[in-house]
């Protein structure tokens, strides 16, 4: 029996995921303004070309997660990530003149089926940067969801979602 040289992935069909990837051997290479806004943009713009909800995201130096639902006509989220990372490491490697360098080393998905698990992902995701210290306050932290859904869920969703504890949620995220 082969080794697998990655995790399974299972995205065949259309649910609610959370997705963890990062840059080869965790380098920053999305280190300023402009990579930053590129990496969210490309984000955002393949997300509705693929039919997929982002409910929660944060975008890193060398990192993202994004909580994403998936619905009927959505594209396979497997091929949406795909695309996503060609395209970023394309523009990513043209600004900095290093043609046919490797940027992304992998994903890591979660199927979410539990609205306990659902609400602390998502959580999770508005308050990374904190986490990583980069910020004081999750919604000042300009590349992840955390401000745009203060602004548009209700005060009790917000309040509900952000009382979810975070230390028992299992990622890989040593970045």
């Amino acid at each position: 029996m082969p080794w697998p040289h990655a995790p399974v992935h299972k995205l065949g069909d259309n649910a609610v995921y959370f997705v963890t990837a990062g840059t080869l051997h965790k380098e920053r290479l999305f280190h300023d303004k402009a990579r930053l806004d590129l990496l969210e943009r490309r984000l955002m713009g393949l997300a509705s070309q693929y039919h997929w909800q982002l409910e929660a995201w944060a975008v890193f130096s060398n990192h993202y997660h994004v909580v994403a639902r998936g619905f009927p006509d959505s594209a396979n989220l497997g091929k949406f990530l795909k695309h996503l990372h060609a395209d970023t490491a394309r523009e990513l490697n043209r600004l900095d003149g290093k043609e046919g360098r490797k940027v992304w080393f992998n994903f890591r998905d979660t199927k979410l089926t539990f609205e306990k698990s659902y609400l602390a992902r998502c959580n999770y995701v508005h308050q990374n940067a904190v986490h990583h210290k980069l910020v004081l306050v999750a919604n000042q932290y300009p590349w992840c969801s955390a401000a745009w859904f203060e602004r548009v869920a209700s005060p009790a969703m917000v309040q509900t979602i952000y009382s979810f504890k975070t230390d028992q949620v299992n990622v890989e995220d040593d970045f």
